[in-house]
């Protein structure tokens, strides 16, 4: 088990950050710069996704021993399709591989494999591996990690929207049942909260068409590391940097203080 796994120092270091931090439910990351990260060494672009996988890994499985509920990776947008066909077949192979040499690991420790995306564009191959991944894990209760594969928020919103406009044509929803609570049961995250950390590797400043509804509060941490540089240590950093924000969700500070005060004194009343 992978809690077993932790070093003294590791797990003194995550004991310390969870005793100061509150952690957030939903993690996202935008993994990028593999292949910069390969460029920079001259080496091959697939040897920078290669490496990824091991952050990917490590990641994984630091989230799983914290506690956290859900974490999303933003694998392959469905933009990526127009990258080089021997770098789009080069990661459809590492997916596969990936599926299958880590599934039984993450089933073993307890977390549970979702996708998001228009995920029926992928290989058959990659879509039979997925679907035999999700049935193996659904029951489990700890870590969820969601794959972002051939995915793209505006594509998601849109096909909210379609399918919205198709219960309101056959009547199962009425045009007033439409609103925010409403719309987002029709999207491929409606399984997922809103993400309340966002990380995104490599420095560059955009959401790059990932979870643009689901950002709508929540909090960015830009890192300068290259994903396959990113490893537990910067997921801490990350953490901290969180931990110093106030959100405030359109309302002011003091009125987040007291409510803050209030939900103390109830707790304590409670408990």
């Amino acid at each position: 088990m992978w809690i077993n796994e932790l070093t003294a120092a590791d797990k003194q270091l995550q004991n310390d950050l969870l005793s100061k931090v509150k952690l957030p439910r939903h993690i996202g990351i935008i993994m990028d710069g593999n292949g910069r990260w390969a460029e920079s060494k001259e080496w091959n672009r697939l040897k920078g996704h290669r490496e990824g996988v091991e952050s990917v890994r490590d990641i994984v499985k630091a989230c799983s021993q914290m506690g956290v509920k859900y974490l999303t990776l933003y694998s392959f947008s469905i933009e990526n399709w127009n990258r080089p066909s021997e770098e789009v077949n080069g990661l459809m192979k590492l997916l596969e591989y990936y599926l299958k040499k880590e599934v039984a690991d993450l089933h073993k420790n307890n977390v549970r494999i979702k996708t998001i995306g228009k995920t029926n564009s992928l290989p058959l191959m990659i879509q039979n591996l997925l679907f035999e991944s999700i049935e193996k894990t659904k029951a489990n209760t700890g870590l969820t990690l969601a794959l972002a594969l051939s995915y793209s928020s505006r594509w998601d919103i849109v096909q909210a929207t379609q399918l919205i406009s198709l219960d309101l044509k056959l009547g199962r929803i009425a045009f007033e049942d439409i609103n925010e609570n409403l719309f987002p049961k029709y999207l491929s995250t409606k399984d997922l909260p809103d993400v309340d950390l966002l990380i995104r590797t490599s420095g560059e400043l955009r959401l790059s068409n990932f979870m643009l509804w689901e950002m709508a509060y929540g909090e960015i941490v830009i890192t300068d590391k290259l994903w396959p540089d990113f490893r537990r240590d910067e997921l801490y950093s990350s953490l901290e940097s969180y931990a110093k924000r106030e959100r405030r969700y359109g309302k002011t500070s003091s009125q987040v203080s007291n409510e803050s005060k209030k939900k103390h004194i109830n707790d304590l009343l409670t408990n």
